[in-house]
């Protein structure tokens, strides 16, 4: 299952709050809220945001120094952040994202573009909240970043791996034949034998069930090979 993306939103409108509120819930957003530029600083602090909107004219603390802060606090250094403004020259947009925004939104603008930009934003930082992961029992594939992880630790796969990998992700729980998987990782022109399959799958299991961790991949006798985590 899909993790949910947790936003600060950092915004003294209340009516715009709430509109904003509305529509990221409605895209199973986990919403955190504040009018204060240093109460979103403290509620940084204490759970780290997968992304902030924050408005560059709030309470307390400007937006541009809530900003300057959140990436010098090593919790939201790599947080992504979409700054909200009524400003619309360049000059003060470039100063935004050299504060560190990595977006910028001017008002008016259309909620439903603010929530394809954060989704934008989030595909390029954060591929697991925005769909772009594979998960399964305690391997995550980010096919973005061509990285993957069992429990949290980093997996080194080879190019062959990695794609092996990611069929399975995809299809947990089937069994593929040797042949299937050759033509569906492999592609169906290659004249690679079937027994490579094997050599590969061998490869897989090395680097995947490191130290004392289950063996996730389950030979079927006479039939092939499954994702199978046994729970």
């Amino acid at each position: 299952m899909m993790p949910r993306a947790r936003m600060l939103l950092v915004e003294d409108d209340a009516a715009l709050a709430e509109l904003l509120v509305y529509h990221f819930k409605r895209e199973d957003f986990e919403i955190v809220q504040t009018p204060d530029g240093e109460e979103a600083l403290l509620l940084a602090k204490e759970k780290a945001p997968d992304i902030v909107l924050l408005d560059w004219m709030v309470e307390g603390l400007s937006g541009i120094e809530v900003c300057r802060r959140l990436r010098r606090m090593p919790e939201t250094a790599n947080v992504p952040i979409i700054m909200l403004t009524a400003r619309g020259e360049e000059e003060d947009r470039v100063r935004g994202l050299e504060t560190g925004a990595d977006d910028y939104v001017t008002k008016p603008f259309s909620p439903r573009e603010l929530v394809a930009r954060v989704g934008a934003v989030l595909r390029r930082v954060r591929p697991a909240l925005a769909g772009e992961a594979l998960i399964y029992a305690d391997i995550e594939m980010d096919t973005v970043g061509h990285k993957v992880r069992r429990g949290g630790e980093v997996v080194q796969l080879g190019p062959t791996e990695f794609r092996l990998l990611k069929h399975f992700l995809e299809h947990p729980g089937h069994v593929f034949s040797r042949e299937r998987l050759l033509d569906s990782v492999w592609g169906h022109d290659s004249d690679i034998e079937s027994r490579t399959v094997d050599v590969h799958i061998r490869r897989l299991r090395k680097a995947i069930n490191v130290g004392d961790r289950p063996d996730i991949i389950r030979t079927v006798r006479s039939a092939g090979y499954a994702l199978d985590s046994g729970a």
